[in-house]
């Protein structure tokens, strides 16, 4: 397995501090009562190991803090932190600890735990079958090395037979810009296959939507909503790497287990009852059978005027069953209550969730998820810390907040948006922190979305006595601003800062920092190799989580209200929030 593998008690007790700043007492929280039995023992465990061995936190914001943490949470033993495993109990047990530890008071109500109901697909793949049929010749389609499908409907069968399928371009219905890929067809019943990223990236026509930066429009979790909406039976869309921002085997790989929802109660929007991915060189093979051109059409669907083209010869079957189990998730939180105006708060926001366990493959099958999102976690740890001690205190609340199934579509976030232990319009600003690179030091510091609104101005100066300046993303094609649950609260008008360190190394280059972000993204990124490393270089995570912190710190002792800069589509929900 990964190069950490210690028993189970020393390693749950690696990263507990010898000193204590608060009593373990009982979390009157709302999981089931099996979870309760289990998150007591795992937190018996966790206490009665501390008395023998511990770390000894510093309030500091240090290396050795930092990697503490991940070592636990990245742990074999953890079985890669996968919502409903029992290495959800693991994990959420231990942040409840460290925020006892810390002295925090419990974040929703008397508890740290904001349950997420949730609904686990679990596809069987084997009983299972995918079908094109072109022209009268069957193409069975492989799961996984050909083709991927889900089903969102919370039905154990479902069952598409000869839906004939249109291709209709990016999957784009955006009246603001005067583009709709639906114009003219209806999809009703058929099954759509559509192109990722948006109108203009691949012929490089940076006159439409916002070039090469991916709007949401570009994002595949928005072309499946809008499929719903059009009334598509099904919805399948052509990997490209460059379009995507990753490749075939990240697909494969977060598709491959258990997928997740909300209840259909807490997520009313309109559902597919089949949605997946084609390889590139499979969807080009059924293309050409059906008499068409994948890449004149690509081309055809990035200019204005492109109409739907039906794909007369083909015609999709497929039925999926599924064990289907209604459970739940939780959302850690912990609040610092301000000194003042408790009832603002600024938001720390870092996904706790990874992929879990694949028992079907072989050799190293655990997806401990070290970088994403073991950072993110340890990270806010480590700056929940250092406002514990923060002289003055804080005078609006800090809240930080762990969500649950970012990897499954941002659904943890996306339920405390919902349902805030804040008020969002009482909500000064969400920090959130994804996947740091663990490089060393930078000249810049990455902000996705640069130019999207008013923290940047918080944070420029602090970088600048890092002698850092603020960069947007180096791919900024990938959507990186619609992949992290600050997401979910700029889409309700919050102000949202993610921060992804910087690529410039002080040492060795931007060409040099590019390819570790190149070579992560390819060899470690949603995969089994996503481990701890005892040698990396954690200087520059060390800065952008001081800067990080000093943000949060200066937005806590004055009474300002960061908005999104005009002309940013969440403005006027903002506006309408606070008028």
């Amino acid at each position: 397995m990964t190069q950490f593998r210690l028993p189970a008690a020393a390693l749950l007790a690696l990263a507990l501090a010898a000193c204590q700043h608060a009593p373990t007492v009982p979390d009157a929280h709302t999981a089931s009562s099996a979870s309760d039995a289990q998150i007591a023992t795992t937190e018996a465990s966790l206490v009665a190991a501390n008395r023998q061995a511990g770390h000894a936190f510093g309030p500091e914001i240090s290396a050795e803090d930092f990697s503490a943490h991940i070592r636990v949470l990245a742990s074999d033993d953890f079985g890669g932190r996968q919502p409903g495993s029992a290495g959800e109990d693991k994990t959420v047990a231990y942040l409840r600890e460290q925020f006892l530890r810390l002295g925090l008071q419990p974040g929703n109500g008397d508890s740290f735990f904001q349950t997420v109901p949730m609904v686990e697909t679990q596809t069987d793949t084997t009983a299972s079958k995918l079908q094109v049929i072109v022209a009268g010749k069957p193409h069975a389609m492989a799961f996984g090395t050909q083709m991927v499908m889900g089903s969102r409907s919370g039905k154990a069968d479902v069952a598409v037979a000869n839906s004939p399928m249109v291709f209709v371009g990016y999957g784009v219905n955006a009246p603001e810009a005067g583009w709709n890929d639906y114009r003219g067809i209806d999809v009703k019943g058929k099954t759509v296959v559509m192109l990722i990223n948006d109108p203009g990236f691949h012929n490089n026509d940076a006159s439409l939507f916002e070039g090469r930066r991916m709007t949401y429009y570009g994002r595949w979790t928005y072309k499946f909503e809008e499929a719903a909406r059009q009334g598509a039976a099904a919805a399948i869309l052509i990997h490209d790497t460059p379009g995507a921002g990753y490749g075939w085997d990240v697909v494969k790989n977060s598709w491959g287990g258990a997928q997740f929802d909300l209840l259909a109660a807490d997520d009313p929007a309109p559902r597919l009852s089949m949605q997946g991915w084609i390889t590139g060189e499979d969807a080009k093979a059924l293309f050409k059978d059906a008499g068409l051109d994948v890449d004149a059409l690509r081309d055809a669907a990035g200019k204005r005027g492109f109409r739907a083209v039906p794909m007369r010869k083909a015609l999709f079957t497929a039925s999926l069953h599924s064990t289907i189990t209604q459970g739940q998730s939780r959302n850690v939180i912990a609040k610092l209550p301000g000194s003042k105006r408790p009832d603002e708060a600024i938001v720390y926001s870092a996904h706790w969730d990874h992929l879990g366990t694949h028992a079907d493959e072989t050799g190293d099958n655990i997806y401990n998820g070290a970088i994403d999102n073991g950072t993110g976690l340890a990270g806010v740890l480590e700056i929940a810390e250092q406002f514990t001690v923060q002289k003055p205190l804080p005078e609006r609340s800090i809240v930080f907040l762990l969500p649950t199934l970012e990897e499954s579509g941002l659904l943890g976030s996306a339920y405390y948006a919902a349902h805030p232990v804040v008020p969002l319009n009482k909500t000064v600003a969400v920090i959130n922190i994804d996947a740091l690179p663990a490089i060393g030091p930078t000249h810049d510091l990455v902000v996705v979305g640069l130019g999207n609104n008013e923290l940047e101005d918080v944070l420029r100066p602090i970088a600048a006595t890092q002698g850092r300046v603020l960069v947007e993303e180096s791919a900024p094609e990938k959507g990186s601003f619609f992949r992290s649950d600050h997401f979910s609260f700029a889409k309700a008008g919050v102000p949202a800062l993610d921060v992804k360190g910087g690529v410039d190394s002080l040492e060795h280059g931007r060409a040099w920092g590019l390819a570790q972000m190149d070579d992560y993204t390819a060899h470690r990124y949603h995969k089994a190799a996503d481990n701890f490393d005892p040698d990396w270089d954690l200087r520059g995570i060390v800065q952008d989580l001081n800067a990080l912190y000093q943000v949060g710190k200066q937005l806590s002792l004055d009474d300002a209200w960061p908005n999104y800069r005009a002309g940013s589509p969440f403005r006027a929900i903002r506006d309408k929030s606070r008028p």
